[in-house]
Formats: structure tokens, sequence, C-alpha cells
């Protein structure tokens, strides 16, 4: 694939990426400008576009330096992908299982993307019988993947926890049989924890999602109760608990919110849950296609100023000790990034990772549940269809005309198939107000990791 950048500006930094390597730089304004021409004109033509800027000897020594890190293979650089797209069409390993133990919730978030929890079907809890045959599906088709992991999601999972012990117990009995080792999620509102679940969660999930979107008033707009009341303080009492928890055994967790058109200033949510000590911070935007706190196109500059305030005051509460967090979209390693394989691939839904309904049905990923069409087959027959199968391996990357020329596409990998399809009914078709959005992030996400590396943080 033919060499291409990304440069732009961001606070105080010029930062130029090489899309295809990965390569980050930070540049002067004189190297900033010449890219505009680099490749297009001649060197004759830039310096003439430049010179009434910058002196002439400079800008020959810029472009002299391009073309050194050009030949370095640093920049602009050419890559042959087809090495990991055989590796997406020839996989035929699931290595993970959303497991939908409840639809139904004690909630009834108004932009639920799960109804309200019953998936627009009945609402049900999975039996252990289905638990575990999920669980010997993941086995058997597992192929020679060591790790393996298993989240329990709704709904609200906690109402089905008879279930969760009996899988988590069920699994781990067969790690020595099987020489299988299993890694355990749960995303959980929070409303039915107590002392005992509390420990027993903490005891047994690699990672555990708690759901809040922030302040109380912007919480209880949202997430309320089939009542209509708010879930605001009975949840942060238990999370309080949960993360305290957590982070006094280092255990990975996430306090996760959703935002919309209604609190366009999220940054205030953020901060807001940071201040209650909260370290691991996701505020998600919403997403679906109707109601009116979805968000519009004339939102996003307004988002992304939102954006570059969260990562200020990230990196003022690092430099000051006072309430430090970790904000999920901006967790981003330019130096140690995933493979290719995965880059191209992202989460794997439809391949690597499926989802289980109450009744066995197996699909995609949670958010394709209830669409008939993408039914992939039951964990008691232990087959997938084949069909679906072979339309996920065209979702990579090089399968989306808009991503494949996208210099954000090793960052998003395309973005989430089940939004391309709700939205445009289309997995390879992108939406555009997501992607204007997930590009920010990484811009943003890349300036810190470049501020990081200087140890300003």
């Amino acid at each position: 694939m033919t060499g291409q950048i990304h440069k732009f500006r961001i606070f105080d930094k010029n930062i130029v990426l090489d899309v295809n390597s990965g390569s980050v730089f930070e540049i002067d304004d004189l190297v900033y400008d010449i890219l505009d021409y680099y490749g297009k004109i001649d060197k004759d033509s830039i310096v003439k576009k430049l010179e009434s800027r910058y002196s002439k000897v400079s800008i020959l020594e810029a472009l002299e330096e391009i073309e050194k890190l050009k030949a370095e293979n640093l920049i602009f650089t050419e890559a042959d992908f087809s090495f990991a797209i055989n590796r997406i069409n020839s996989n035929r390993h699931v290595k993970a299982l959303c497991l939908n133990v409840a639809h139904d919730c004690n909630v009834r978030c108004k932009y639920c993307f799960a109804a309200k929890g019953d998936y627009h079907g009945r609402r049900e809890l999975m039996t252990k019988e289905v638990g575990e045959n999920a669980v010997d599906f993941l086995v058997e088709h597992s192929g020679n993947l060591k790790n393996l992991e298993i989240d329990f999601f709704g709904g609200e999972p906690l109402m089905a926890l008879d279930t969760i012990k009996q899988v988590v117990s069920y699994a781990k009995n067969l790690e020595g049989k099987t020489g299988k080792k299993f890694h355990f999620t749960i995303t959980t509102n929070a409303l039915l924890l107590n002392d005992a679940v509390i420990e027993y969660l903490h005891q047994n999930m690699d990672n555990i999602v708690l759901s809040l979107d922030g302040r109380k008033d912007v919480n209880d707009n949202m997430r309320v109760r089939a009542d209509g009341s708010g879930t605001y303080d009975a949840a942060v009492l238990n999370i309080k608990k949960m993360v305290e928890l957590r982070e006094k055994d280092n255990k990975d967790y996430y306090v996760r919110g959703t935002f919309t058109n209604k609190n366009l200033d999220f940054s205030e949510d953020v901060f807001h849950m940071a201040d209650m000590g909260y370290k691991q911070i996701s505020i998600e935007p919403v997403v679906g296609n109707e109601g009116d706190f979805l968000l519009r196109e004339s939102d996003v500059p307004i988002i992304n100023d939102q954006y570059e305030k969260i990562a200020q005051e990230y990196l003022q509460r690092r430099i000051s000790g006072k309430n430090p967090f970790r904000f999920y979209h901006f967790n981003i390693n330019i130096y140690h990034g995933p493979c290719a394989y995965k880059r191209l691939s992202a989460c794997g839904a439809g391949r690597e990772y499926l989802a289980v309904t109450p009744c066995g049905d197996i699909y995609p990923c949670h958010q394709f549940v209830g669409v008939e069409d993408f039914i992939m087959g039951n964990v008691f027959e232990k087959k997938l269809n084949e069909r679906i199968v072979e339309r996920f391996k065209n979702t990579h990357v090089f399968a989306k005309p808009k991503c494949s020329v996208c210099w954000a596409r090793f960052f998003c990998s395309g973005g989430c198939n089940a939004n391309n399809y709700q939205i445009n009914k289309d997995m390879n078709t992108p939406d555009d107000t997501a992607c204007q959005l997930q590009k920010k992030r990484i811009e943003v996400a890349i300036y810190l990791e470049i501020v990081a590396s200087k140890g300003n943080m």
C-alpha cells in the first residue's frame, strides 16, 4: 500500500503520523508547511511557495531531512497487509463470548440499545444449562487458543447471579482438563451490588465495568428505574465500595457512562467522577437512530472541544497528583500498539467474538442480538452459520471503501460493525459523525503520548 501521512495541530504541537508504519513525529512550522506540498510538486516549486516565510537554506535543509526519513522507511512508508487479510480469512477460532445472561433489567435507560433490557423480545434469564453449553461451545471452537474471554452482559447481568457463578465455576473446572485459561468481565449498573456480591466479583472478575453517566442531574435524566426515579444515589454508594477494592488490589475496572446532546458539556461528568476517586473512566457517545437525545452533526465541534478540555485536565491532574484519572478513549500506545492483524480486524465480531442469548442463540455480538438475519446458531448445536461467518470476514478496514483510504484506519479498524449496520444498514459504511469523533480522540491520544514520552506527565 502506498505511503500516507496525516498531519495536525493540537495545543502547542505540530504532529505528523505515518499511517502505514505508525511512526509519529513532532515537527516545526516549516516542516508542517512543506508537507502540504511534498510529493505533489517538485523541490524548486516548494521553495517558491514558502520562501516568503522561510529562508531558502532552511527549506532545503528541511526537505533533506524529510528525504532522509523517507529513505529510512519512517515516513511515507509503503506496506503490504495481504498477510493480515489472509489471516483474517483463514482464522476459524473463537476467542471470546459475550453471555447475555439477562434479557431483563432493573433500570430503563432512555438511550438503551437493548430496548430497556429485553432486546425487543421477552424478558428472560439464562439458565445454568445454557451457560455451561456456551462454555463448551467456546472451548470446542477456540482451536489452539489458550486464553479465552467470557463477558457477562445484559440487561443487568446480576439478575442472573446464580448462572454467573455456575459459569465461572464450570469454566475454571475445565481449565486443567483443556489447558485453557478463562478471563471474566462483567458490566453492571451497580444497583444490585452488596458486600457479598462485591467480594465475589472482585475475586472472580478480571475486569468490572460500572455504569454511571456522571453528575447526578445528568445521570438521573437518562438512567432511571421503571417508576422514573433516578439511580445515581444508589449507584454511587456501591460503585465507591467496588472502586476502592479494585484500586487497593490493583485490579482492572472502568466507570463507564454515555453522553448525549443533553450533556454536551460531558467533560464536567468526567471531572465529577474523577473527583469522586474513580481513576478509570470512560464516557461514550450515544449510539442509535432514534430519540431526541442523539448527537447531531452540528454537535461535533462542541464535542471535539470537550475532548481537548478533558486532555488538558488530564495532564494538569497527572502533574499535580490531585485526583488523576485515565480516560478510556485516550489509551493509545503509539510505541507498542497492536499487531497488523488486530489493527485490521478490530474486535473480531462475528469471527473471534460472539454473543449468546439466554436461550442459547448465537449472534455476531451483543449489539446484533434480536436482528434475525444475524442468528449464527445455538450453543446446543455447536455449529455456526458459515454464510454469516463469511460475511464478517469481509468487514476488515480494506473491505470498507471509506476506511481503506482514511488516515485513522489502523486505530479505529473501521468502526463498530453493529453501529454501522444500525445507522446505514451496511457494516462497511461507517457513520460519519462517529468517524469525526473517533479521529479527534485519536489525535488527542497521540498528543498525550508525545507529552508522556518527554516525561512531562
